[in-house]
Parts: C-alpha cells; sequence; structure tokens
C-alpha cells in the first residue's frame, strides 16, 4: 500500500490532514521535532532533529509528501529562525521525498505569496513555492489560505479579534476578493486531502476551491 509522508503533524492544519489521511486507510508517516502522543495504528510517527536530517538518513519510498510546517516570526525569535522553519525545513523534506520516489506533494503556502514581495513572510513562501516546483513533482498541489481559524495548542494574541472583524467584513470580499476569507483548519485540511488525486501538473487552491472540494465530498 502506498505511503503517505506528512511533516508538520502536530500543528494546527497538519493534526486535521493526518486524522484525514489516516481515516480514509491511508498508510502514514509522521516527521515531528516532538512525540504527539496516541497515534491511529495505521500512523507511523519519526520524531527527528530537522537540521541534521537530511544529510543523515532517508526517506522510505512514498507516495504523497504533505508540507504542513510553518510558525511565526514572533515565535521563532527572529527573521533567520522563521525562514530555516518555513523555507529550509520543508525544502529539505521535500528534496527527500522526491528521492524516496514521491509522485506528488500538497503544500500549504498563503494568499499573496511571491519571491517578489516586500513582505519577508510572503516573499519566503513565494521562494518556497518556486523551490517546489524546481523539483518537478508529477502533481504539486500548492493551497493559498488566508487567515487560518482553529483551536491551537497556544493562542496567538489578538487571533480572536482579527477573526471577527474577517468574518464581519466577509460580505464585502466578492470577485477577486473572496480568496482572502478566512478558513477553518479543518476545512483546509479536508480541502488538502481531497485534492491529493487530482490531475497532474500544477494546482492551486484559494477559498472557493475549499469549500468547493469539500462540498463535492458531502
Amino acid at each position: 500500500m502506498s505511503l503517505y509522508v506528512i511533516v508538520g503533524a502536530t500543528g494546527l492544519v497538519g493534526r486535521h490532514v493526518l486524522t484525514y489521511l489516516s481515516e480514509k486507510g491511508h498508510n502514514v508517516l509522521s516527521l515531528t521535532r516532538r512525540s504527539s502522543g496516541h497515534l491511529p495504528e495505521n500512523v507511523v510517527e519519526k520524531v527527528i532533529d530537522f537540521d541534521c536530517f537530511e544529510s543523515s538518513e532517508q526517506l522510505p519510498n512514498c507516495q504523497h509528501l504533505f508540507i504542513c510546517l510553518g510558525t511565526t516570526i514572533k515565535d521563532a525569535g527572529s527573521q533567520e529562525a522563521f525562514k530555516k522553519v518555513d523555507y529550509t525545513y520543508a525544502l529539505s523534506i521535500a528534496r527527500m521525498a522526491k528521492a524516496s520516489g514521491a509522485k506528488a506533494v500538497t503544500l500549504i503556502s498563503s494568499v499573496g505569496a511571491s519571491s517578489q514581495s516586500r513582505s519577508f513572510y510572503l516573499r519566503t513562501k513565494g521562494e518556497l513555492e518556486e523551490a517546489i516546483l524546481d523539483l518537478n513533482f508529477e502533481q504539486t498541489h500548492i493551497f493559498r489560505p488566508s487567515l487560518i481559524v482553529g483551536k491551537r495548542a497556544r493562542a496567538r494574541r489578538f487571533e480572536h479579534l482579527v477573526t471577527i472583524v474577517f468574518r464581519l467584513c466577509a460580505i464585502l470580499l466578492v470577485g477577486p476578493l473572496r480568496k482572502y476569507r478566512i478558513i477553518k483548519a479543518s476545512k483546509l485540511a479536508e480541502s488538502m486531502v481531497l485534492a491529493s488525486g487530482n490531475s497532474p501538473g500544477v494546482n492551486y487552491f484559494y477559498s472557493d476551491d475549499f469549500e468547493r472540494l469539500c462540498r463535492k465530498n458531502t
């Protein structure tokens, strides 16, 4: 049976992706820096040191990689530390998955991601997208959500207030602005898993696509 690899499974979206993959009966390998505790029988967890993993180990043969790594500059402590997590670690695992036979990769990026952006955050996301594309997976699914909401292990300051503002403004986010609508972490994760068998090539997904994929499954 095919193996699905997920990195970032202890995060807000990643833990939902792991659950959905497991419920669909897939064999899953979760790469993480800390143990997440009890896991389903079809999930194997491997606690790793991201700084040396690529140079010291190999991934088993796998089919699909889900990159759910992500932090904030505040949590990381600096722009350099942020980029190590969101770019260096993510790209390292992607290279390893490709070398181990993976045909597809699904990446959580961000709406507005661009390597030309003046925003360090969005520029880093855009640079990662381009680096992943350069690996030439048969399928590359790039998800570009706006604000992601859900129950975090550690609440982020002002996020509740921002969420209220986004919801109040949702009626104004029409046409091209619809991609800035907030999304629940569980729904984003579900749409990522549902899209995993889609057409080959490069595919970008925004707010309306998340909703469409989930409706199609009901």
